[in-house]
């Protein structure tokens, strides 16, 4: 019930705030495709945050089954592209194909002995690179061809990792619990403050950041924040903390997977505003260490989202 209500509630505040933003003025065709492509990505996104993995896993007991499900996951592009006459085959193979690969990769390739704790194995890794690299590179963006839908292609690669990760391959203590906890936004806050020093003092020494003079609204900040936190924090934080992270302690020391995750979070952000954004890279790096110390704490991703979504409000809200 918590479940269902609380996506009804966030169904509707991603409405409210995709109309105080004008995303469904500018995604043309019918908004009603809009709203039924996104419900259906954000339906397995939120399901996963109130114990769908476990139930899913005891429902695909064949191993056909557990691998051809994900491709599912591409009937929000169908929604959303039939209608409107925007439909590619090529972005279609890849929205099916993509979380078919990694559900065969992690069903297949990767095994441990009958009751052992899960450990980082090469197909672990290709997996992580099938699902992120599209993202950073931009490959998708053309699925959803309007600027305002970017992080469509970043949702529906997020559900993917979700069932490859939790369904598939069983991997324990990622965090991934949408129920929050007054600790979350304790350590949430602790280590935002912790990385202010770092985050605006080296962004203004690196003259990757200046004050910006423009004052939001308490509304249109706890918008920005909440679809922040959703659309940017969460897929970014499972993928590099509650997957990468979470992998890396079982190889090696926590210290130095908390900084060669970092470092791979940091490189992530490469090419962002520019072929190669040296300044973001370092700022993103000191940044994956703090957001990695707060999901460790509790190993919990709500925490470290909280971290990360206020981080890039700040940025993007009084700096620029």
């Amino acid at each position: 019930m918590a479940a269902t209500s609380s996506f009804v509630v966030l169904l509707v505040a991603i409405w409210f705030a995709a109309a105080h933003f004008h995303v469904l003025e500018t995604t043309g065709g019918s908004r009603s495709t809009f709203v039924a492509s996104f419900a259906l990505l954000a339906a397995p996104f939120w399901a996963f945050g109130f114990g769908a993995a476990s139930r899913l896993r005891r429902a695909l007991s064949a191993s056909w089954a557990r691998v051809l499900a994900p491709g599912l996951l591409v009937s929000s592009y169908l929604v959303f592209s039939l209608p409107r006459g925007e439909f590619q085959w090529r972005y279609c193979v890849a929205l099916a194909g993509i979380p078919i690969a990694v559900a065969a990769l992690l069903e297949f390739l990767t095994s441990e002995p009958s009751g052992s704790r899960v450990t980082l194995q090469w197909p672990d890794l290709v997996s992580l690179a099938i699902l992120g690299v599209p993202i950073v590179m931009r490959w998708l963006h053309g699925a959803y061809p309007h600027p305002a839908l970017s992080a469509m292609p970043k949702l529906l690669l997020t559900d993917a990792a979700l069932y490859g990760f939790l369904v598939v391959r069983g991997l324990e203590d990622v965090g991934y619990d949408f129920r929050p906890r007054w600790r979350d936004l304790a350590i949430g806050l602790r280590e935002l403050v912790l990385f202010a020093p770092f985050g605006i003092g080296g962004g203004f020494l690196l003259h990757f950041i200046g004050f910006h003079r423009l004052t939001p609204s308490l509304w249109e900040f706890c918008a920005g924040w909440i679809t922040t936190f959703i659309l940017i924090a969460i897929p970014e934080e499972l993928f590099f903390r509650g997957i990468l992270l979470n992998l890396l302690e079982r190889r090696m020391g926590p210290r130095t997977a908390l900084l060669i995750s970092a470092l791979v979070f940091g490189f992530s952000h490469f090419n962002k505003r520019v072929a190669f954004n040296w300044r973001y890279v370092i700022l993103a790096t000191v940044a994956g260490i703090f957001y990695g110390r707060a999901w460790r704490n509790r190993r919990r991703l709500f925490t470290s989202g909280i971290t990360h979504a206020t981080v890039d409000v700040i940025w993007g809200t009084w700096f620029k």
